[in-house]
Formats: C-alpha cells, sequence, structure tokens
C-alpha cells in the first residue's frame, strides 16, 4: 500500500444512528485533502437511510497533471478511473466543488468530458474551471444516486440544480406519553412519543387544522406543565374548545374516546367519525337532551370546516405527492401538493436555482432526489412530466424510504386533474414571481437614479434602534436585494457598551455600524482580500454574480444626528468611500409620505408624495422597524422572565429545577438555610454555599 493510501485508511463502520453525520464527515474529509487529486473513498454506513457500504479505499498520486485545467487535467485523472458507478465532484483552483455528479461508469462518464466537446456552454465553463476531481466509487447505481442528491445538499455546488428553500415541514402530533394526550404543531425530530400527521405545506396550515381540531375534539393544547398545575378550567374551556381533562371536567375514558376519535380524523376514516358523532347527535335529540345534541352538532360543523379548507380532496388518492415544474424567463418554479388520508393537506412552490439550458426533466428530477434526501417519502409520487431515470430513482427512494415507491406520471382521470391543477399554480406562481423581480428591478433603478449610485444596487441594508427609556437596547439590520428581502441576512445586536447613555440613540447607532463593518473588514482580512468579501451564491442562478456581502447602499432611520455618527464610524474605519450612507428622517408630524433625506455631498431633500422609490424606502424602513421592535421585546420578554438563580455560578438547569420543585419560588430559595438547601438533592454543600452566599451579602 502506497503512503498515501496508508494515510486515508477507512475508520470504523458507524452504527446505524451515526450514518448521517458519518456522511458529513466524510465529505469534509475530501474536501479537506491536498495531497491527492484523486480520491476514491467509501461512505460506510448501515441501516435503509444511508444504504452505501465500504468498497475501494485507494489514492493515487497525480503528479502528472500539475498545472494543468480543464480537459487537459481531466484526461489525466480519467486513465486512473474504474468502470463502476460511483459519484465525482469536479474543483477548481480555490478548492470549491463546481459540480456533483453520479455516474454508471465513472471511467465512461468522465471521459466524456475529457474530449472536449460540450453540448452547452454551461459545461464548457464548468470544464474549463475545473483543476481537480474527486470521486466516490459505490456498489450500485442507486447508491450513487442518493450520495449525489446528499453531496449537492451539503456542498451546494454552482452548477448543479439547488433546492434553496429547503425548511423541514410541520406535522401535528397527538401525544402518547401523557395519561391526557395533547394535539400541538411539530418540526423537527419525532423524539417525543405519540402520533404524527402530516406533512403539512404551512405552519398556518397546521394552526388552521388545530383550531378547527380544537372545536372538533376538544383536545387539550396546553403544555404538560400548566396541565399538572391547573386547579380550575381554563378560557379553551368556557368556550368550548377544550374539555376539560386537567380538572376532570370530563373522564379518562370520555377523554380517550375523543382522542381516539381525533387520530381516526387525521387518519383518513374521517366519514367514519362523523357518522358516529351524527348518531350521537340524534340520539340525544331523542332523549329530548338539546344541549348535548347542539355539542355534537358544533363538533361536526368543525368537521366541516376542516375538509372545505383542504381544497381538492381526490377519491382515488389516499397518500401522494403531486409535483409541477414550469420553465419562463429563465427561472423555474416547481409546485408541490401533499395529500395524506385522501385529503389535500396544502401546497408550497419551490423556486430551485438551475441553469436555464437544463430540459425540465433533468431540473425536475434533481430536484426530487434532494427533497426527499431528509423527508419522508409517500407510496406514490405524481408527475405533470416525465424525469430522467424514473425508474432508477423510484429505486432509490424506495431504498431510503423501507417501502414501494411509485412514480408516475398520470394520463387521464382524476389523477390527470391534479397534475394539471398543480402545473397551472406552478404557472401562477411563477408569473408573480417575475412581476415582482421585474417591479423590484426598476425600483433598484429609481434608487441608483435618486442617490446618484454607480449602478443600480444589488444588497442594500436598513438599520435601525429599538428600546425603552435605553432598556433592552437593540439594533437591527435587514437586508433586500433584486429578489425581495434576504431575511437570511437578518441580523441584531443587542446593545452592550457601557458607555452610553441610556436612550443615546446616537451611541446606540455607533456601536451598531462599527460592529457590523470592523467584522467586514476582520472577514475581509481573514481571507486575503483587499476590501472586497467572498459571498455564497447560493440565492444567485447559476452564471450570475453572488450575493455581496457589503452593502451598496444603508439606510439608516434617522435623521442629520445618527448620519453624522455614521459617517464618523465609516471614516474612522477607512470605508466612507466604498458604502453610501443615507439618512432616512420622519416626516412633518411624523407622517409617512414626507421624509427627509441625508445624503453625503448634498443638501437634505425629499422625494414627491406619489414618488415609487419613496414607497419602496419606506416599506424597506418599515420592515426594519418591525424586525427591531420585535428583537426588542424578545429580549425583553427574556429579561422578565430571568430567574435570580439564573445568576449563580454552578446552577443549571437541573439544579434550578431541584431548586424550585424542593422550595416552591426563587424567593423561598433567598430565605432557605444552609441545611435546608443542602437536603436537596444534588446539591453539595459547596453549591448550597454558593446560593446561600448569593443571597445574604453578611
Amino acid at each position: 500500500m502506497s503512503p498515501a493510501a496508508s494515510k486515508l485508511r477507512p475508520p470504523p463502520i458507524p452504527k446505524k444512528d451515526e450514518a448521517s453525520d458519518d456522511v458529513a464527515g466524510y465529505l469534509q474529509d475530501a474536501e479537506t485533502d491536498e495531497d491527492e487529486d484523486i480520491a476514491v473513498e467509501p461512505i460506510a454506513a448501515s441501516g435503509p437511510d444511508i444504504p452505501f457500504t465500504a468498497i475501494d479505499w485507494s489514492a493515487t498520486q497525480t503528479s502528472d497533471a500539475d498545472g494543468k485545467v480543464g480537459a487537459d487535467v481531466i484526461q489525466t485523472l480519467v486513465k486512473r478511473l474504474p468502470n463502476a458507478p460511483g459519484v465525482y465532484r469536479m474543483m477548481n483552483a480555490a478548492g470549491d466543488v463546481l459540480y456533483v455528479g453520479k455516474a454508471r461508469s465513472l471511467k465512461k462518464r468522465v471521459t466524456n468530458y475529457a474530449q472536449g466537446r460540450f453540448h452547452t456552454n454551461r459545461i464548457g465553463r464548468m470544464v474549463r474551471e475545473t483543476v481537480t476531481m474527486e470521486f466516490v466509487v459505490t456498489r450500485t447505481e442507486i447508491e450513487a444516486l442518493l450520495l449525489e442528491a446528499n453531496m449537492i445538499k451539503r456542498l451546494r455546488p454552482r452548477f448543479n440544480v439547488l433546492l434553496r428553500d429547503d425548511k423541514s415541514f410541520p406535522y401535528i402530533v397527538v401525544t402518547g406519553d401523557h395519561a391526557a394526550p395533547g394535539i400541538f404543531k411539530h418540526r423537527g425530530a419525532r423524539s417525543r412519543k405519540g402520533d404524527y400527521f402530516g406533512p403539512f405545506a404551512s405552519a398556518g396550515a397546521v394552526g388552521r387544522t388545530i383550531n378547527a381540531l380544537q372545536r372538533a375534539f376538544l383536545l387539550r393544547t396546553c403544555t404538560d406543565s400548566v396541565f399538572e398545575t391547573r386547579t380550575r378550567p381554563c378560557l379553551l374551556f368556557q368556550i368550548k374548545r377544550c374539555s376539560g381533562p386537567c380538572t376532570g371536567e370530563v373522564s379518562v375514558d370520555d377523554y380517550a374516546e375523543l382522542v381516539g376519535e381525533a387520530k381516526d380524523f387525521l387518519s383518513g376514516r374521517s366519514q367514519k367519525v362523523k357518522t358516529q358523532i351524527a348518531d350521537a347527535m340524534q340520539h340525544a335529540s331523542d332523549d329530548l337532551d338539546f344541549e348535548r345534541a347542539a355539542v355534537y352538532r358544533d363538533r361536526l360543523s368543525a368537521l366541516s370546516h376542516v375538509q372545505s379548507h383542504q381544497g381538492i380532496n381526490p377519491q382515488s388518492v389516499e397518500e401522494a405527492d403531486v409535483f409541477a415544474l414550469h420553465q419562463e424567463g429563465g427561472q423555474v418554479c416547481i409546485q408541490v401538493f401533499f395529500f395524506r388520508t385522501g385529503q389535500n393537506w396544502g401546497n408550497r412552490a419551490y423556486f430551485p436555482k438551475a441553469d436555464p439550458a437544463l430540459e425540465a426533466g433533468e431540473v425536475l428530477g434533481s430536484f426530487l432526489a434532494q427533497f426527499y434526501d431528509d423527508k419522508p417519502c409517500p407510496r406514490l409520487i405524481l408527475l405533470a412530466q416525465e424525469v430522467e431515470e424514473q425508474e432508477l430513482l423510484a429505486e432509490a427512494l424506495a431504498t431510503r424510504a423501507g417501502h414501494k415507491v411509485t412514480i408516475s406520471v398520470p394520463k387521464r382521470g382524476e389523477k390527470k386533474d391534479l397534475t394539471d391543477h398543480a402545473l397551472q399554480n406552478a404557472r401562477e406562481a411563477l408569473a408573480r414571481r417575475l412581476a415582482e423581480t421585474s417591479t423590484q428591478a426598476r425600483l433598484l433603478e429609481g434608487l441608483k437614479e435618486t442617490f446618484g449610485l454607480a449602478k443600480a444596487p444589488t444588497r442594500i441594508e436598513v438599520y435601525d434602534n429599538s428600546h425603552i427609556m435605553g432598556t433592552n437596547a437593540v439594533g437591527a439590520m435587514i437586508v433586500a436585494g433584486p429578489e425581495g428581502f434576504v431575511k437570511n441576512q437578518y441580523r441584531k445586536f443587542n446593545i452592550r457598551s457601557t458607555d452610553i447613555t441610556p436612550g443615546d440613540d446616537f451611541g446606540m447607532m455607533r456601536e451598531v455600524m462599527e460592529r457590523r463593518f470592523s467584522r467586514l473588514l476582520k472577514e475581509a482580512q481573514s481571507e486575503g482580500e483587499t476590501g472586497e468579501v467572498a459571498a455564497s451564491d447560493d440565492d444567485e442562478p447559476a452564471g450570475h454574480a453572488a450575493f455581496p456581502a457589503w452593502p451598496d447602499i444603508v439606510f439608516i432611520d434617522g435623521g442629520q444626528g445618527q448620519m453624522s455618527a455614521v459617517r464618523k464610524i465609516l471614516d474612522d474605519l477607512g470605508i466612507a468611500d466604498r458604502v453610501t450612507a443615507i439618512g432616512v428622517a420622519k416626516g412633518v408630524d411624523r407622517d409617512a409620505g414626507r421624509e427627509r433625506f441625508f445624503a453625503p455631498g448634498r443638501d437634505s431633500f425629499t422625494l414627491p408624495v406619489r414618488d415609487p422609490v419613496l414607497y419602496f424606502v419606506q416599506r424597506l424602513r418599515d420592515e426594519a422597524h418591525r424586525f427591531a421592535i420585535g428583537s426588542h421585546r424578545a429580549r425583553r420578554k427574556k429579561e422578565m422572565t430571568r430567574n435570580p438563580l439564573d445568576e449563580i455560578a454552578g446552577i443549571g438547569p437541573g439544579r434550578k429545577r431541584a431548586l424550585l420543585l424542593a422550595f416552591g419560588t426563587a424567593k423561598a430559595v433567598s430565605r432557605a438555610a444552609m441545611d435546608d438547601l443542602m437536603a436537596v438533592e444534588g446539591i453539595s454543600e459547596s453549591v448550597a454555599k454558593a446560593v446561600y452566599n448569593h443571597f445574604h451579602e453578611s
């Protein structure tokens, strides 16, 4: 074994629950490997989630490829590749992954790149920038497909189709670890025992469904701690949204029956539940118990409300996800509808990053592989158009899900109606996005002309402060770009300086600006640049400029005083000539439409009341104001609920809980004697002394 190969000896096979972390670890190792130009690595794991197994572990020195780029370097690398399935990565001189692809035969696929004849400009650019490649050999093409999707989501290569909005879906959970189960919204790992129903397209859809189910089944939505401390029914019981199990207003058996009915309804047996409730209502009416009959009537009405707000409810589709893709104007929209238990549980539009030259089937196929990389897959997937390697994709998803998965493109009937409906929604969603993008572009051009910028801004930052008499002061920064607000770039700044007089807005703004731009300069220096900070390209189409880290224009919510503080900071940092800062002062009588602008090198001015640029700046300022107030309220709420025990060193959540259970309140803890403190489980003599001394200065 060569020294290079022995250095890359594989680690032990991980346990099943460590599989995902193991894949991430291998990817990190591959990214940082600088000794070899070819790294053929295993992906070792067990279980259905990551079905990769170790195949081969070797590395070959490729010193004869040094200095070569593009097709030349690929020709050198292809000589050592096996005729086996696997995944390849193409990397540029900076070490960034340009493209991740899978192949039934690595040697044959990479040979195509080495020939230097390309069908599209995209592939030509990709090959020309390539200086090295890395490879993973797998046993089967299915493993290669799953690994490719995993790598694309992790590495986010510039030339791949990228799923940009990848938030987890919300579910409804009926808990199973309490004598009186509750119904809650859930997102993330299913760590709590219970029955999960979903996915729902949005948190709003879950909230509306839970609200209606409360009226129909009277299940509790309070936390277990609140449940245990109730001594009388809460307001939800009074307005007939809860049956009151916390205080025994309903028996354990009757409440269990309500829980069972809710599970049946969410499991698709809604007609059975409605029939049972209708029969109970009729019996109550026959017994002249009209009050009880009215309760059943209201429950039936609530169930009808749930179903009427679920749109299309197909008769022949029990469980399926429906996908439709529409391309227009160089952008792509993929609409997804979720059907579970024969009910429509909402839809969501995605706008993946994809090269306009890619065919619809290629984009949708890559999207599906990434979409189900970390989500449960239904047994049926309905598509509005064919995708590449459809059968292979179905086998790969079935391997990951642990059950058969069918991918179908219906041609007639109710299922075809569903895909047509999804395609119509995709067209309309993309049309709205294109209209918004066009409007945004015109507004950015208007900003350029109004404030004398060299070009239309691609990154706009707006700053605001929020506090009450100087307490819990927070600075906020919001960011906007060509596609609107960029919320993953928002930042909040807790004001830390003790030298600032409470309520000094100028001092707060100085601190915020100094921290923000000092960090930008530090990041630029750490990357060996001269003021230009490398930016992420996650949010830009392939081939377009990356979303910048430096703002083209900065808006400050304030007048001449705030602007003086900001300009001094920019001058001190030596960046006054590269950042255009504009003050936006509230108009006369604080009326919207009368804002006065303070720009460098010119007198203050106003804009016409109906100027679109003025409306745009108002929207930016209002968003910054909303974000600042929300951040301030969150900090204030945290401050109000802070417990005196949190200030004691050595008192963590466990000991804090033990002390409060033993004494009831923090005030009672402060009055406790040393012996009483030491009697609490988990409180040693030294900890008891620290608690006692904290409350007794003498």
